[in-house]
């Protein structure tokens, strides 16, 4: 029997990518917020599979969410806390409400989707929080971003620690800087990033798919609380 995946933000990006992977022999519940005609198009292609509209910076969405998907599948044996938020903030003049908002969305939001899913999660599943490899090298204009991020992968080592007695493992993949089609950075940044890589390529969402599947599966049966960071060797 298919084991069902719940993905945030699986619209686009990394999300869609990993939904596009796993919807192979997976039943696949993505989110999406702006990208409607997107959120269609995957279950056009993918019948079986469910998309719902969700707005993680609103409290709460997380339970809303988690009931629509557990009354059409039942159970939830995998959850991937890939949506969230970002924004550049100002260390000279805070703005509390894009704090806020971005807290909410990628720290919050999670952990409520996760304490949501627990019921409904049966011993030996597994999660995977999407985190940044900017929580460890923060950009100058965007440390309350890197701070969620920060924040999320200490909660996965909590929430590995926590849950472990259930053979539930908890994991987190930081990217590094990933290129998507629709929203591709300035060619002069893509350049800098390359040059700064050991691979010397941009990252693509499709690079991040493989990792999680893993992350996922049997195969990683003996690895919760870890970070696996995901960059073509940025900066090492």
């Amino acid at each position: 029997m298919k084991k069902t995946v719940l993905i945030t933000g699986g619209g686009r990006g990394i999300g869609r990518a990993i939904a596009d992977d796993l919807v192979r022999d997976h039943n696949v519940i993505i989110t999406y917020f702006s990208d409607k005609p997107a959120g269609k198009l995957f279950t056009v292609f993918n019948p079986g599979s469910l998309a719902i509209r969700a707005d993680f910076t609103k409290a709460e969405e997380p339970e809303e969410v988690m009931k629509i998907a557990v009354a059409s599948f039942g159970q939830i044996d995998f959850l991937v806390n890939n949506a969230g938020v970002v924004r550049e903030t100002s260390h000279v003049a805070v703005d509390p409400a894009d704090h806020a908002a971005l807290y909410q969305a990628n720290v919050i939001a999670p952990a409520a989707l996760l304490a949501a899913a627990l019921p409904h999660m049966p011993d030996g599943s597994a999660v995977l929080n999407i985190a940044s490899i900017n929580a460890a090298s923060p950009p100058a204009e965007a440390g309350a971003y890197a701070a969620s991020k920060a924040a999320l992968i200490a909660m996965t080592n909590s929430q590995a620690k926590a849950l472990g007695p259930r053979g539930i493992r908890v994991n987190a993949i930081a990217p590094g800087a990933i290129e998507r089609d629709d929203k591709p950075r300035p060619e002069d940044v893509q350049k800098l990033i390359r040059d700064d890589s050991a691979l010397g390529r941009n990252g693509v969402p499709s690079d991040i798919a493989g990792p999680a599947r893993f992350l996922l599966s049997a195969a990683a049966g003996f690895i919760t609380g870890e970070v696996l960071t995901v960059s073509g060797g940025y900066r090492i």
